[in-house]
């Protein structure tokens, strides 16, 4: 990963009861002091499983945040993620190529991706899965740092990037891999 990488910081609220879902997603600027505040998830705190977590993106033309989609929990580990008007399951978002993968793939457009636990048992790693791609890393999840740190070649599947790094860490955190 390079200096021209997109890097997000969680801030997830001092109330140790909100939800996991709830975030704001900063970007940090190389030579800025000040994050940039890019995307805003929300999960009311109704004590249930289910419900919707909205997500909105700041427009950096405009400053106007923007509704970039939102998910409808069924379960803790089932519903749909909506990107737009596209909707599509968590499952598919989540899928293991095989029954014991360890590594979870999603698809945008032809494209496919994987996010895997790094060696360290705590970080995230997304790579390509592409026949002329295969292995190069797109996204890193730090979790000791609460930092997603993505390739600016990634910059347009980004919200996708985002939403499945926090459906990934809400399943880990569930001890759901």
């Amino acid at each position: 990963m390079v200096s021209s990488d997109i890097v997000l910081q969680f801030v997830y609220p001092n109330n140790p009861n909100a939800d996991y879902r709830t975030v704001n997603i900063n970007q940090i600027v190389e030579g800025s002091n000040t994050p940039i505040e890019l995307y805003r998830l929300n999960h009311p705190n109704t004590g249930l499983n289910t419900g919707e977590t909205s997500f909105h993106r700041r427009n950096m033309q405009t400053q106007i945040w923007e509704n970039a989609g939102h998910v409808e929990w069924s379960s803790p580990i089932n519903g749909s993620v909506h990107f737009g008007v596209e909707r599509i399951s968590i499952r598919e978002l989540r899928k293991p190529k095989k029954p014991s993968s360890k590594s979870r793939r999603f698809k945008v457009n032809s494209s496919e991706y994987k996010w895997k636990i790094a060696e360290n048992g705590a970080d995230l790693i997304c790579v390509s899965d592409n026949l002329t791609n295969r292995g190069r890393t797109v996204a890193v999840w730090t979790q000791e740092a609460l930092t997603l740190r993505v390739a600016e070649r990634a910059e347009g599947i980004l919200d996708r990037v985002v939403m499945t790094c926090l459906l990934n860490i809400w399943f880990k955190e569930k001890n759901l891999w």
